[in-house]
């Protein structure tokens, strides 16, 4: 995994957790890499993965079982898509009718492409 400059890795690490769990690599009440096996396998420090797995669980994505291991949570992929909605619908969807209206690309011009890409 390689990481940006922009943002912290532990919230990195979090995407990519994210991302695991809504393409169903990782699955509801499945255990998850243990710290140290993320932290070899990502190469960064483990106190960084622990980071990465408190903020999870402070987020209700992950939960501990102790001296079991980390487990996705029964609500994670709920919770991860209406993070991500949320997300497109404040940030990206303004941002790309932004960029439509420098370049004069009008609704009925999306629509129309959008209906190009889905046939």
């Amino acid at each position: 995994m390689e990481f940006r400059d922009k943002q912290a890795i532990y919230i990195q690490i979090a995407d990519y957790f994210g991302n695991n769990i809504l393409k169903d690599i990782w699955k509801a009440d499945e255990k998850v890499p243990s710290v140290r096996q993320l932290a070899v396998e990502l190469e960064v420090n483990p106190n960084t993965v622990m980071r990465t797995y408190n903020h999870l669980q402070e987020n209700n994505i992950i939960y501990n079982k102790r001296g079991i291991g980390f487990f996705v949570s029964p609500e994670a992929k709920k919770i991860l898509t209406e993070d991500l909605k949320k997300q497109f619908i404040e940030v990206e969807l303004p941002e790309l009718y932004r960029k439509m209206k420098l370049m004069g690309i009008t609704n009925d011009d999306l629509v129309e492409m959008l209906s190009k890409i889905n046939a």
